[in-house]
């Protein structure tokens, strides 16, 4: 039997809140959980370098299967030696299925099961993504996760509908598995679906971990639902996952959430919020929110956040940064992304001290209050 190239080491629960720390090992190193994973779209982390990221402590990045599809090709990311060597990353790498981005970017699509027919949202071009060819991508990519594909509804979402989409995921779950051409080297995840609905997800769940994958998400969440109803659902979804296999929630990484995942039992998060808010001037701080471009800041020489000692808050001011962004200077949107990535990875460094110690309810408090997420008119992601 071969061994899975992606597993899960739990070193302790902790005991005031359940939360789960350990370690992901994969083909290109072993990563603390739980982890938030930079998104690199399009074999990259828009503004970053490889080596800022290593610094700041990135372990896992994404890339995107559907937009790599597209562009430049995964026959020259193959022929270049795999995303890893393409883009000079060589520490893990987490592809998507490209599922939700031909869901979510193109208007005109017919979903059947052998796959799913839509239009190009480049150039309207008629393409077609069935499970069989979503792993045979990543496999040309060569990440060291691929994801199953699956459908992910909107919410809300029919419950007939969704039950439909539950099993028919399944199905193709089922299919990605046998088309993995690298089982030894790739691990592929599946995902857990169900909208909001405990029925659903437990059918979900119980079907996938049938088929003994590597690791497991939960999709579907973060999709316009409301925050507490993403948080009822991780609740009675997270359990149902095999305790010795990593366990992602999809497209989180505000900071609360990210802490209240934690809290029920997920271990690897990934998110385009950090770095899409940042090219708007919006950045994280220990005390909240903070939209730099505001005129408020033009002769504030203070740093982003005084709390922070990442290398744009030792080095620059929030006069300096609201200018270069006012002026749609590159570097102006390199320091606040540099900076909010940074700000996520200690945030999950904190969280897994919090673990370790056994106090992440008491840490949750302390952060929440200190953020402003306890104020009436909290400003939220």
């Amino acid at each position: 039997m071969t061994t899975a190239p992606v597993t899960y080491e739990l070193i302790k629960v902790c005991k005031q809140s359940g939360a789960r720390l350990g370690r992901l090992h994969t083909p290109h190193g072993t990563f603390d959980t739980p982890m938030f994973m930079p998104v690199g779209t399009l074999a990259t982390v828009k503004t970053m370098s490889p080596e800022e990221l290593k610094a700041i402590g990135a372990g896992v990045i994404l890339s995107n299967t559907y937009h790599l599809w597209l562009r430049p090709g995964e026959d020259i990311v193959e022929e270049a030696g795999g995303l890893h060597r393409f883009m000079n990353w060589d520490r893990g790498i987490l592809t998507d299925s490209g599922g939700f981005q031909v869901f979510s970017l193109s208007d005109l699509r017919e979903i059947e099961e052998a796959g799913v027919h839509f239009r190009n949202h480049l150039n309207g071009e008629k393409m077609f993504l069935s499970p069989e060819k979503a792993v045979h991508i990543q496999n040309a990519l060569g990440s060291d996760i691929m994801m199953a594909l699956d459908e992910c509804p909107p919410y809300p979402a029919d419950r007939d509908y969704l039950k439909k989409s539950v099993e028919r995921t399944s199905r193709w779950a089922e299919r990605c598995l046998k088309a993995n051409r690298h089982p030894d080297r790739q691990a592929l995840f599946a995902i857990v679906q169900g909208g909001v609905h405990e029925d659903l997800r437990k059918m979900s769940a119980r079907d996938l971990t049938s088929l003994d994958f590597p690791g497991y998400a939960v999709g579907g969440l973060s999709v316009g639902e409301p925050k507490h109803l993403m948080y009822e659902t991780l609740e009675f979804t997270t359990p149902l996952l095999p305790e010795d296999k990593p366990r992602y929630l999809m497209g989180v990484g505000s900071p609360d959430a990210l802490i209240e995942g934690a809290i029920r039992g997920i271990d690897m998060f990934d998110c385009v919020l950090p770095t899409r808010i940042a090219r708007n001037g919006t950045c994280m701080t220990s005390t909240g929110r903070l939209v730099v471009r505001n005129a408020e800041y033009a002769r504030d020489y203070r740093p982003i956040d005084e709390n922070c000692d990442c290398y744009v808050c030792q080095n620059y001011t929030r006069a300096y940064i609201r200018h270069l962004v006012k002026a749609n200077e590159t570097f102006g949107l390199r320091l606040t992304t540099y900076h909010n990535l940074y700000f996520l990875l200690k945030l999950m460094e904190r969280v897994r001290e919090a673990i370790r110690e056994d106090r992440l309810l008491d840490f949750k408090e302390a952060f929440f209050e200190q953020y402003g997420f306890n104020k009436p008119d909290a400003k939220n992601f």
